[in-house]
């Protein structure tokens, strides 16, 4: 109980959103990230024990579940992650997550959080969106619908999936077992930390 009260309280006092700053941090000065392109996507997830930001999801045969939702570097680096109900479509999460990428520093001047290009699957094809996204300065390059496979995208975009790869290696992202979306949003966080540890530490 000590160790779940330390990581509530720790979490409400915005610790772990502040470890994964300083991380960013430390590998944009590191000239480790790549913030001229990022690429989005989302993920599901079972919630076994139900909870708020759960739903019935849609590609599970309607069991209850979550949707962890990804923005990643050039590299696949992760610049952010959230948590909703299995049942919320990704393109509705498309602009929280943009911002949700904290003021990442490690360079002179400004703090930079906006990518030059964002990259996104055809989930994500929505004028109404693109436009929103073209007013965060931020050029979209999404997959359209009802086109055939080969438009090139892939070939930036694996990296967000390969960020999904990485965080399933951590058992406690695998299934959801808490009840509270913000203490799973903890562990999500954390592991995005750890992925930004492990990233700077062979950059050495």
């Amino acid at each position: 109980m000590t160790c779940w009260r330390r990581l509530r309280d720790w979490n409400e006092a915005g610790v772990w959103q502040k470890l994964h700053e300083l991380l960013l941090a430390e590998l944009r000065a590191g000239d480790v990230l790549d913030l001229s392109r990022a690429s989005v996507d989302g993920s599901h997830l079972r919630a076994l024990k139900g909870g708020d930001a759960t739903g019935r999801s849609p590609v599970d045969r309607g069991k209850t579940g979550s949707k962890h939702h990804v923005i990643v570097d050039a590299h696949g680096i992760p610049l952010a992650a959230t948590v909703t109900g299995g049942n919320r479509n990704d393109v509705t999460q498309l602009l929280p997550l943009i911002h949700a990428v904290p003021p990442i520093r490690g360079k002179r001047g400004r703090p930079r959080r906006r990518p030059g290009v964002l990259y996104a699957d055809r989930g994500y094809d929505h004028d109404i969106y693109r436009r929103q996204v073209r007013e965060l300065g931020i050029r979209p390059l999404i997959a359209r619908r009802g086109t055939e496979h080969g438009s090139g995208l892939g070939k930036n975009r694996w990296v967000v999936e390969a960020a999904f790869a990485l965080l399933l290696w951590f058992r406690r992202l695998r299934i959801r077992w808490e009840i509270r979306a913000d203490i799973h949003q903890v562990f999500l966080t954390l592991g995005c930390a750890i992925i930004c540890w492990r990233r700077l530490k062979a950059s050495f």
